[in-house]
């Protein structure tokens, strides 16, 4: 006598998901931990060294926090008004920030210290940066200026005006210390050369530029604005490359993640859009409670900060990789131990019996209508639908579907009808639930004119979603036909093309074979 074998639960692919190395890579981000600070975060910067502790620019103070403890180790609070920018030099040593008040003050990060202070500029001063050669600073205005001072002297050195409106986004060349990049909201970005002290290159991004950056190779820029993320080749004269629309709200940062490989957007939709450098194809999608204003990602994406309109700091590091888990067998195994002073041949094996799920004990017995019950009233329907479906199926193959539907009560009747109703128009259980509504149709064929109240309302229900998929079919179909219709055209127009560059190479050969022939009998005539 064969024993019984439980059913086999079939492994639907979820609709929609696609599953690449750059979504489980980003899913390893561990639960955001939530810090709220006073104030919309204007700025969030990573020191370069380690431990890669990160600066939170709100309010009137520039905060030091620990990536790992998550809680602030250091407070620059030695402004009057609002501060923005907070930056990091290279080395990590030093901070620079800019204020309300059109000051930029110089830190050291060791002792909290103000070790310089820039005065200049007329109005606040949202956007400061280090040069790469460590000796100079880049501030980016309100009064529409850009100024270059020198660390050691605390003088500016030269100052550009050529914007029309705030300059709220700015950036420095990582490979020359003497190119710096300037984005106003008049729409301009203009490339200064310091040594010639005058404006290289002007581009219109469009819109109001809120962040400028630059790619490791310090030959191309990426400037966002409005719903737009642009990118330029600074090399090639500032010609744009391509254009990134996946916000639909302004674009507030940007960042680089994972040592440069990817460009990272975040805005006001509460979104952080990632995308692939070499293709600048968005590979994954990061969503934040609120609207994000700043970014900060540290080296090797092991910690990822967004800084949001609210006030809240989203924390989240990175997890190393989970180790494949050996799957347990279900069945237990008792092992006969041998005894030393008896030899033996072979040792025996005793299985214990695998415990069946309630659907495969009455499968077992033949009572399909139960079955059905303790799969539909058991929440699996939106928890394990494929379970479901799974019995389902196996009813169908057994012949005992119409079994299992005819003699139901209203209110179980309704959840099958529910649960066709939902889930039909998902491809991964549609060509089950088709055969179900089928053969419920077939089995309450001559009673379905009786039905009246909830019940005759669902059979409505189930008819009306019927028809929608109907239509959205023949609409497919008519699709396809139309894609069809342009490819083959295409294909034909390509050809055709292809045979007139045939023929006119043709003409083209014989006209310079007539030529050539007749120099040659003009030679022998002379």
């Amino acid at each position: 006598m064969t024993s019984f074998k439980p059913l086999n639960i079939k492994k639907y692919p979820k609709t929609g998901q696609v599953v690449t190395p750059d979504t489980e890579y980003w899913k390893r981000l561990s639960v955001p931990t939530l810090a709220k600070e006073f104030g919309a975060i204007d700025y969030i910067d990573f020191s370069p060294i380690e431990p890669h502790y990160f600066a939170v620019t709100c309010s009137v103070r520039v905060q030091i926090y620990n990536p790992i403890t998550k809680l602030v180790v250091k407070n620059l609070s030695r402004f009057q008004e609002t501060a923005y920018g907070g930056t990091f030099r290279q080395d990590g040593r030093l901070l620079v920030a800019g204020d309300e008040q059109g000051l930029v003050k110089l830190f050291d990060t060791s002792s909290k210290n103000v070790l310089r202070l820039f005065k200049g500029h007329k109005a606040p001063v949202h956007r400061v940066n280090f040069t790469s050669d460590l000796l100079h600073i880049v501030s980016f205005s309100d009064d529409k200026t850009v100024k270059l001072w020198d660390v050691a002297s605390e003088k500016s050195i030269h100052t550009f005006a050529e914007h029309e409106d705030y300059i709220r986004a700015g950036t420095v060349n990582p490979v020359s210390a003497d190119v710096v990049v300037s984005g106003g909201y008049d729409g301009k970005i203009k490339l200064y050369d310091t040594r010639t002290r005058e404006i290289t290159m002007s581009v219109d991004h469009g819109s109001p530029v809120e962040s400028l950056l630059f790619l490791p190779t310090g030959g191309i820029f990426i400037s966002a604005g409005g719903t737009e993320v642009r990118v330029w080749d600074a090399f090639a004269g500032c010609r744009l490359l391509t254009k990134l629309s996946q916000h639909h709200k302004t674009v507030t940062c940007l960042r680089l993640g994972s040592n440069g490989k990817r460009i990272m957007s975040g805005g006001l939709d509460r979104h952080v859009k990632i995308y692939d450098v070499s293709s600048y194809q968005t590979v994954h999608t990061l969503d934040f409670p609120n609207a994000v204003l700043s970014l900060g990602v540290a080296p090797n994406d092991q910690t990822v900060v967004a800084g949001m309109v609210d006030g809240l700091i989203s924390i989240q590091n990175m997890e190393a990789p989970a180790q494949p888990k050996q799957t347990k067998s279900r069945r237990r195994i008792n092992v006969v131990p041998a005894r030393a002073d008896i030899e033996v041949d072979h040792q025996i094996t005793i299985e214990q019996r695998q415990r069946l799920e309630k659907y495969d004990k009455h499968l077992k017995r033949y009572e399909y209508s139960k079955c059905l019950d303790s799969v539909m009233g058991r929440g699996l329907t939106s928890k394990s639908p494929e379970i479901i479906v799974s019995v389902m199926q196996e009813l169908i193959h057994r012949k005992g579907m119409h079994r299992a539907l005819a003699p139901r009560d209203d209110n179980s009747l309704m959840q099958v009808i529910s649960f066709i109703c939902r889930y039909i128009s998902e491809h991964r259980f549609m060509r089950v639930l088709i055969d179900v509504a089928t053969i419920l149709l077939d089995a309450y064929e001559d009673k379905i004119h009786t039905f009246t109240g909830a019940l005759g309302k669902k059979f409505l229900e189930l008819s009306y979603v019927l028809e929608r998929e109907v239509a959205m079919t023949y609409e497919l179909l008519e699709l396809q036909g139309s894609l069809e219709l342009l490819t083959a055209a295409s294909n034909v127009s390509s050809s055709q093309d292809n045979m007139i560059h045939f023929v006119r190479d043709d003409n083209i050969a014989s006209n310079l074979k007539q030529s050539v022939m007749a120099k040659e009998s003009s030679v022998v005539t002379v």
